[in-house]
């Protein structure tokens, strides 16, 4: 049997080469770099490209190899975990980098070739882009990680999320890079228009008062505890002495909060270890990132210790991480292969939690949604029924993602969950990035990143509910569809 010549609407080396280039350069404005315009011009280059494709197939390659180098340059951080421990795990690299971030550009691909479908291919690539990377937030547990819209953390159009949420921010993008591949003035100046219009808004929203404080001060530790230490047990108790010495430390806070899975101990029957965390308390609870066991199964947790050593509350993630915290049929692939999550520390993996919930801290305090880790990547998880928060705390261990992009790509995500929410967030990181962020998305206060310490803040305070925690998706969806109608509507046949 002959293998095909050539692959099927195979559209060329170089249109191929210059998607590669462009896909590449639009993750320029994603953290730490944040150059937003190159993003714009790159992504106006590779729309264009696409629309200029003689069909679906050769339009399809191009959204593929650009989406592909896009994740490829914004993810670079997704080799790290596989380096913790590389005799077990470094041969793993090549299949994660090219079998996620071919994944991830099959959603740029089929956006591509829909888009060909349309008679204003242009504007159609950018409107089946947009609802792309919607259906990448969701489908197979979802992984919305360096959406277009991302690019605009540090800038006053950040603050249009608050409105419309994180996906209709990318639509906005995209429409505007469409507006430039066009090289025709009038569009180019109304997709600026469309940019400026958001940042005035933005820059107007930033220069309001601010809501009145709650008056608490919230301790929040970072251990600094090396990924390929952590659960090295000859250091535990070294690790364990960093979170109660910086606990312990005058003056007295309302809260302390420990990042994600700390505690290097399992708290058994008639442990002693919430005494002491207690004791270390100083008269406030203290909120731990732990590993909770039951039987075989086991949950990335936080609880919080009170002042009597008692664990009065508990929250279990339920947004787990793939490969990372459980593995798709991991009893099969534990008890067959020894294959394990890198996370777990107990068994193939987590166990996930009911559901997302507030925590009740007490009248100073008030409720708390806490999110752990990765779950903060996604805006829907904080939008939960029963009594609205009145802050939001990010337990998490980002000395998985390496030291160069991934915990500031993270950070980043978890400042837009404050601004589409309207409520300050406190943050607990491993090796940083630990900080507060108030209810605008702004920094007040930070840790140095990959320092041992413990950061002492003013819990800032919350705005109304924005119409994007009221709403979440409805408008947009709304929009997309009329758009939809419009681009892909039937040709009249001629009389």
């Amino acid at each position: 049997m002959r293998l095909p010549r050539r692959l099927p609407g195979w559209p060329g080396v170089r249109p191929v080469a210059l998607a590669a280039l462009f896909g590449a350069l639009a993750a320029a404005g994603q953290a730490p770099l944040g150059w937003w315009p190159v993003t714009l011009v790159a992504l106006a280059g590779l729309i264009r490209l696409v629309a200029r494709m003689p069909g679906p197939a050769a339009a399809a390659w191009i959204g593929l190899i650009g989406g592909a180098c896009h994740f490829a340059a914004a993810m670079t951080w997704i080799v790290e975990p596989f380096l913790v421990d590389p005799a077990r795990h470094a041969w793993m690299i090549p299949f994660a980098v090219v079998l996620l971030n071919a994944g991830l550009g099959l959603f740029w691909a089929g956006a591509a070739a829909a888009s060909a479908l349309s008679r204003h291919r242009i504007a159609a690539f950018a409107v089946a882009l947009a609802v792309a990377e919607l259906a990448r937030g969701y489908v197979l547990t979802g992984f919305p990680w360096a959406l277009p819209g991302h690019v605009w953390v540090d800038t006053p159009l950040a603050q249009t999320v608050a409105l419309a949420g994180p996906y209709a921010l990318t639509l906005a993008t995209l429409l505007a890079a469409a507006a430039l591949a066009t090289l025709r003035p009038l569009p180019a100046v109304l997709g600026l228009a469309l940019l400026a219009a958001g940042w005035g808004w933005g820059s107007w929203r930033l220069a309001e008062p601010e809501p009145p404080a709650p008056g608490v001060t919230i301790r929040l530790v970072q251990p600094n505890a090396a990924q390929d230490l952590k659960w090295d047990p000859d250091l535990a108790r070294d690790h364990f002495e960093r979170l109660i010495a910086n606990t312990a430390l005058p003056p007295r806070p309302d809260l302390t909060i420990w990042p994600e899975t700390a505690l290097p101990y399992l708290i058994d029957e008639g442990s002693m270890l919430p005494d002491i965390i207690a004791e270390a308390g100083q008269g406030a609870p203290v909120l731990i990132g732990f590993q909770r066991i039951e039987g075989d199964r086991a949950w990335n947790s936080l609880g919080l210790v009170m002042p009597d050593g008692q664990i009065a509350l508990t929250y279990d993630k339920h947004h787990l991480v793939p490969f990372g915290e459980y593995i798709p049929m991991g009893d099969l692939a534990f008890d067959w292969f020894g294959i394990r999550a890198f996370a777990s520390q107990a068994g193939a993996g987590y166990s996930p939690g009911p559901a997302a919930v507030t925590l009740d801290l007490g009248p100073r305090l008030g409720r708390a949604l806490p999110l752990i880790c990765y779950e903060a990547v996604f805006p829907q998880s904080l939008r939960i029924p029963g009594p609205r928060a009145s802050w939001i705390i990010q337990a998490t261990n980002d000395a998985w993602f390496g030291t160069l992009t991934g915990p500031w790509q993270h950070f980043a995500q978890a400042r837009f969950r404050a601004i589409e929410q309207g409520l300050p967030l406190a943050r607990a990181a491993n090796t940083g990035i630990t900080a507060m962020v108030d209810a605008r998305g702004r920094v007040t206060a930070e840790l140095p990143f990959a320092t041992e310490g413990r950061l002492d803040a003013a819990l800032p305070g919350a705005l109304p509910p924005p119409p994007y925690a009221r709403w979440g998706e409805t408008p947009l969806l709304l929009v997309l569809a009329l758009l939809a109608l419009w681009l892909w509507r039937p040709r009249r046949a001629k009389a």
